[in-house]
């Protein structure tokens, strides 16, 4: 039996969930973020150097300390969605999704027939068919795995009234470092204008009846992305890595 999926359960409860994007091939890293006690991760093979296979040793680790695994994959093209969702990612995250259309594509990879056309084997997610029937699997996998949508440019903010009459979409992701660019403001995300668009575009989704999704990579950001109404909010293993090691050189070279 697919198990439940806590983050989903989580946010439509409306609940925040807390996660981080591991951008790294480690399973061990995996471990201890949900041995730590994180909602999900988001295994980045956008930005990444991961592919289906490397993602299968992280995301086994996952299933074992009961953490959501969600995949950021590069191309939004049906089959490859398929593979990282056959290994057994229980949500997927597709960056730079422009149009309605594109993310309809989304969820007609994410979802099996009537709602979408994933095609169906008894592979690893479906647990080999060894434990249940596929129809039954089908049903379990429809109702669990998440969809998820990235805004992260003005064209992208202009179409969103649009991907928001997707009733299967789950989070729309904002790419605050992306939008920053598209807005002739590279990389300065405490900037007012990409801080008030951010703040919109959540309301927009809140509104709409998704939970919105974004990034804070310290406690002061993600107090004010909260407040702004994010549920789904995500920091970075690497950042949260570098962070401790330099806290504790500071503090030890200091003795």
């Amino acid at each position: 039996m697919m198990r439940e999926n806590p983050l989903k359960k989580k946010l439509k409860a409306g609940e925040v969930a807390i996660g981080a994007f591991q951008n790294f091939n480690s399973p061990e890293a995996t471990e201890i973020v949900g041995l730590i006690g994180f909602d999900f991760v988001i295994f980045d093979a956008e930005h990444g150097p991961m592919n289906e296979e490397s993602c299968l040793g992280m995301l086994r680790a996952a299933e074992v300390t009961g953490i959501t695994p969600i995949v950021r994959i590069a191309m939004n093209i049906r089959q490859n969605i398929l593979r990282y969702l056959d290994a057994g990612a229980m949500g997927v995250q597709i960056p730079m999704v422009q149009t309605k259309e594109e993310a309809r594509a989304v969820v007609d990879a994410v979802k099996y027939p009537p709602v979408g056309l994933r095609g169906l084997a008894g592979v690893r997610s479906a647990r080999w068919g060894l434990t249940q029937s596929l129809g039954d699997y089908v049903k379990q996998a429809n109702e669990q795995t998440m969809v998820i949508t990235h805004v992260e440019n003005l064209a992208a903010a202009k179409e969103l009234p649009r991907m928001l009459e997707i009733p299967e979409i789950d989070v729309i992701f904002v790419g605050p470092t992306d939008l920053s660019s598209s807005m002739g403001l590279h990389g300065q995300l405490n900037h007012p204008e990409v801080v008030a668009m951010v703040e919109k575009l959540a309301k927009q989704i809140r509104d709409g009846g998704k939970a919105a999704g974004t990034i804070a990579g310290d406690p002061a950001t993600f107090k004010r992305v909260k407040d702004q109404g994010f549920q789904y909010i995500a920091a970075n293993v690497g950042g949260m890595i570098a962070k401790a090691g330099r806290d504790y050189l500071a503090a030890t070279r200091a003795m």
